[in-house]
């Protein structure tokens, strides 16, 4: 696929990653995620509490509850329960992931990680770099404001 291309169709999935940010509960942060393989989407996720607990996120002192699950780790998790296979696939999520994250990408077999914001702590992007993954930031607001 040309570099055109793949640019255009990042941009793309990453504006979706955004729009599926917006089920999140949190108010702290919303972050969404997508997987794809094969120009298909094959999982989701946006950080929130696990199923089955109250839909909110933050405590009493507007702190992350320590339960709260990553967008990354939802869609993660959410492809282990399907018939599908993260192995060769692309992450698109809307904040570059943290060290946490990152291992599970890794172990996920996702080759490539395209992210929009970048999290206050960089190790989990030079961890995902390490491990030899393709990780590409897209600045969503240059694009749009182009």
């Amino acid at each position: 696929m040309g570099e055109d291309k793949q640019r255009l169709l990042d941009e793309r999935y990453m504006r979706m990653a955004s729009i599926w940010a917006e089920n999140s509960y949190c108010k702290r942060r919303k972050v969404g995620a997508l997987i794809v393989k094969d120009k298909m989407i094959i999982s989701d996720g946006y950080n929130g509490t696990p199923s089955g607990f109250e839909n909110i996120c933050e405590d009493e002192n507007d702190e992350t509850k320590p339960y709260v699950l990553h967008a990354e780790a939802n869609a993660i998790t959410k492809v282990a329960q399907s018939h599908n296979s993260s192995m060769g696939a692309t992450m698109y999520v809307t904040t570059s992931p943290c060290i946490e994250c990152a291992k599970l990408i890794i172990q996920a077999g996702i080759k490539r990680v395209v992210y929009n914001q970048r999290y206050r702590r960089s190790d989990g992007a030079e961890l995902l770099e390490r491990a030899g993954i393709e990780v590409v930031y897209i600045d969503l607001e240059e694009i749009e404001n182009k």
